[in-house]
């Protein structure tokens, strides 16, 4: 049992499943409260109205199901991605960033319904518990948050189906066997884990992957297509102008039949112990690679490599939890007004697996062709290098004959 007591109504974060339901009844069962459901659409590509449903037959009353695509997208995923954020230098943080919208909701439906208290399905080993219960705290100090899986004893699948039988819970025939593994989505991602995948010596089985072909089944002719930006976030495809979540939703497709944006990836997790996941990022991989494309003209070689400097720290902050921390919203400020030029088009090759710039335009290029040609100029004066080099080698060479003089 938790530190937590005398609780009059909690705001679950209900999906609907087996999990989730089990907590539902499990929690009016151990603090006697009244129990608010909230079910947010962030994309996971599931019917949410058997969520609502399964919940008033377990004597919901006060459901939240809501679409928060477009809120996800603009306001979450496209400020990570001006950073061009990746985790341990690969991972695209899609579970991440799905938690701090989750967490913000749940304490705005608390303050709605008058609940005292928030509750996650997440699990005492992983990252998530981390993520959801430090954007509770910094969003609301002094909500009183339970964890199921840090306090009951239900710790395995089967004993989570005979709590749910015995209490009416309905279960998906599918899920009365073993799971050959977990699923967590959102419109940015799939992350697939446990059972089939724990061992990370074997290689993944094609049927891991939901959103996307393996580059061998791809089509054998390239998708070109081109994404406008209009400082830093895309706006549009081919020239067709779109909201965030129906540009995200139309690159997930493109790079799906692609076979874009798998992953197959051993991380550390924040909790300390190392993990195995199978991620589909295919929107985000063209996106991340387009976005950089842009950059590459827009921006200053100083601004540039300072962004490359901090990406690391600003990944780790989403990825660890910390979306809502000073350090992660100062960290965004400098990162948006390097965004302020970054406006254009770049032309993408979508191929087996690829997502390649073959080409870019931007009204704010700081490419000059009149410097950078091989042809004679009139703007470049080849014979200012040799001073230039001569003063940034000084160093070197009084470094060297101070190493002469010694030996």
């Amino acid at each position: 049992m938790s530190e937590v007591t005398d609780v009059k109504k909690v705001v679950l974060a209900y999906s609907g499943g087996l999990d989730t339901s089990v907590i539902l009844k499990w929690l009016k069962e151990t603090y006697n409260c009244e129990v608010v459901t909230f079910t947010a659409d962030l994309g996971q590509g599931e019917e949410l109205e058997p969520a609502r449903k399964k919940a008033e037959l377990l004597g919901i009353k006060e459901i939240y199901i809501e679409d928060m695509r477009e809120e996800f997208v603009r306001d979450y995923v496209f400020p990570m991605f001006r950073a061009n954020a990746l985790y341990e230098g690969i991972y695209l943080l899609g579970t991440s960033i799905a938690r701090p919208l989750i967490a913000k909701r749940q304490i705005e439906i608390a303050k709605e319904t008058g609940a005292d208290a928030v509750c996650h399905g997440a699990t005492g080993k992983g990252n998530d518990q981390v993520r959801f219960e430090l954007g509770y705290y910094a969003l609301n100090p002094d909500i009183k948050v339970i964890a199921p899986w840090r306090e009951w004893d239900l710790n395995s699948r089967t004993k989570l189906i005979e709590f749910a039988e015995q209490h009416q819970i309905p279960i998906a025939t599918d899920k009365r066997g073993e799971a050959p593994f977990s699923v967590d989505a959102n419109l940015l991602h799939t992350s697939s884990e446990g059972k089939a995948l724990e061992d990370p010596a074997n290689e993944a089985p094609d049927y891991i992957y939901q959103r996307s072909v393996t580059p061998e089944a791809a089509p054998d002719k390239a998708t070109y297509i081109e994404v406008g930006f209009e400082q830093g976030d895309a706006v549009s495809i081919d020239g067709v102008a779109m909201s965030p979540a129906t540009l995200l939703t139309k690159l997930n497709e493109l790079g799906g039949i692609n076979g874009i944006g798998q992953l197959d990836l051993v991380e550390n997790r924040y909790v300390g112990m190392k993990s195995r996941g199978v991620y589909e990022t295919p929107g985000g991989t063209i996106l991340l690679s387009a976005h950089r494309g842009i950059e590459t003209l827009t921006l200053d070689r100083g601004a540039a490599h300072l962004k490359d400097e901090l990406m690391p720290r600003y990944a780790e902050l989403i990825y660890n939890g910390f979306w809502w921390s000073p350090e992660r919203e100062m960290l965004q400020a400098l990162i948006d007004h390097s965004q302020k030029m970054v406006t254009g088009s770049v032309r993408m090759k979508l191929y087996k697996g690829n997502a390649t710039v073959v080409g870019r335009t931007s009204p704010y290029s700081l490419y000059s062709m009149e410097h950078v040609t091989f042809e004679e100029d009139t703007v470049y004066d080849q014979r200012d290098a040799e001073g230039f080099i001569k003063l940034n080698a000084l160093r070197l060479r009084l470094l060297q004959a101070r190493n002469n003089r010694v030996k």
